[in-house]
C-alpha cells in the first residue's frame, strides 16, 4: 500500500524487523484518515516475510478489531467483511465511513469487554503459520475499563511473538493502563497534496461540513446572531452523528489554520484557492478567538459522544463562539 510520508516511521519499523526486536505493543496516534493503516499493513507484510495474505486482510494469523454496536457479545468478527472491503477500497478511511460501512450509523460504538475476550481466545491459539500473532485494534479510545482491564496481563506480558497494533485518534483517551504498555508513534498528517490524492471522494461531503462552518463564522464577524444560530441549527439538524462529529474536527482544523495565520504564518498549510479567504478571516477575527473556538469544539465533541441533545449543543457552542468574538 502506498505510504505518504512518514519516512521516520517506515525505517523504525524495518529496523525493528532487521534486527528482530519488535515491540510487543505499539500505539500510532493518526489524525482521523491520516494514514496509520498502510504503515501497519506494510509493516506487517515485511513482518511475515512478504505474504501477499497480509496486504489481501486474509494472513489466518493477523486479527482485526474495532468499535461496533452493542456489548452483549463480540460481534466486530461479524463486520470483518466490510472492514475489510472498505480498508481494501481506502486505507486512508475516516472514522465515520467505518460506521457507514457497517451500518452503526448514529448509534454509540465501542470495544467490549466481550471483545477482548474474544481477542484472548484468538490469541490462545496457536500461530497457523508458526510466526507471530498480531491484534491491530482501531480506536482503543472506544475501550471501556473492564474491556482494557481484560486485555490489560496480555498487552503487559504477552507470549512470545504475540504484537498488539493499536491505531488511535485520541492517545489521552486510551486508559493509561493499556497506554502506558506501549511504544508510542506520532503519524504525521498527510500533506495537501496527498490528503486531496487519497480523500478525493470524502472532499465533496466534507466540503458541505465545511461551507456550514464558513457561514457561522460570517454571521459571527458579522455580528448577525440570528443567522449563526441558524446554521447551528443546521449543523443539529444533520441526520447522522457521525457528520456532526465531523463538522467540529473541520471546523477545528479550520480554526487551527487561523490560529497560524494569525500568530505563526509560515506554519499556516492553506488549501491551494483559499489563500484569500481564510486570510481575510483571520485579520477580523479576535486573536483570542481561535484558540477558545478549538476548546469549545473539543468540548462540544465530546458532548456528542455523550448524546447530548444537538439542538441545546449547537445552540450553546453558536453562543459561545458569538461571545469569544463579540463580548
Amino acid at each position: 500500500m502506498n505510504v505518504y510520508g512518514n519516512e521516520e516511521i517506515v525505517k523504525a519499523f524495518h529496523q525493528m524487523v532487521e534486527s528482530g526486536h519488535v515491540p510487543h505493543a505499539m500505539l500510532l496516534h493518526e489524525d482521523d484518515g491520516g494514514g496509520a493503516f498502510p504503515l501497519v499493513l506494510n509493516f506487517l507484510e515485511e513482518l511475515y516475510g512478504g505474504n501477499p495474505r497480509v496486504q489481501k486482510l486474509i494472513h489466518p494469523d493477523i486479527h482485526f478489531v474495532f468499535p461496533v454496536a452493542g456489548s452483549d457479545k463480540p460481534v466486530s468478527l461479524q463486520f470483518v467483511g466490510p472492514f475489510r472491503e472498505l480498508l481494501l477500497a481506502n486505507p486512508y478511511f475516516f472514522e465515520n465511513e467505518l460506521y457507514a460501512a457497517i451500518g452503526i450509523e448514529g448509534k454509540q460504538s465501542n470495544i467490549s469487554v466481550n471483545e477482548a475476550r474474544s481477542i484472548l481466545e484468538r490469541l490462545s491459539l496457536s500461530a497457523v503459520e508458526g510466526g507471530y500473532r498480531t491484534v491491530v485494534l482501531y480506536l482503543p479510545e472506544k475501550m471501556n475499563a473492564q474491556a482494557a482491564n481484560a486485555l490489560l496481563k496480555m498487552v503487559e506480558e504477552p507470549p512470545q511473538y504475540t504484537l498488539f497494533l493499536l491505531i488511535t485518534h485520541a492517545p489521552e483517551k486510551v486508559l493509561i493502563t493499556i497506554s502506558s504498555r506501549c511504544l508510542h508513534m506520532r503519524v504525521q498528517p498527510l500533506s495537501p497534496e496527498a490528503d486531496a490524492l487519497v480523500h478525493a471522494k470524502e472532499a465533496a461531503g466534507n466540503t458541505v461540513l465545511q461551507d456550514l462552518f464558513h457561514d457561522l463564522l460570517d454571521a459571527i464577524v458579522a455580528r448577525d446572531l440570528l443567522k449563526a444560530l441558524e446554521t447551528g441549527e443546521a449543523v443539529a439538524d444533520l441526520k447522522v452523528r457521525e457528520q456532526q462529529k465531523s463538522f467540529c474536527k473541520l471546523a477545528s482544523e479550520d480554526l487551527r489554520r487561523i490560529f497560524l495565520l494569525q500568530k505563526m504564518q509560515q506554519l499556516a498549510r492553506i488549501p491551494a484557492g483559499e489563500e484569500a479567504y481564510y486570510g481575510s478571516v483571520a485579520k477580523r477575527l479576535q486573536p483570542k478567538f481561535a484558540r477558545l473556538g478549538m476548546e469549545a469544539l473539543d468540548r462540544s465533541l465530546m458532548l456528542i459522544e455523550r448524546n447530548v441533545n444537538q439542538k441545546i449543543l449547537f445552540t450553546t457552542l453558536v453562543n459561545q463562539l458569538y461571545t469569544i468574538q463579540n463580548p
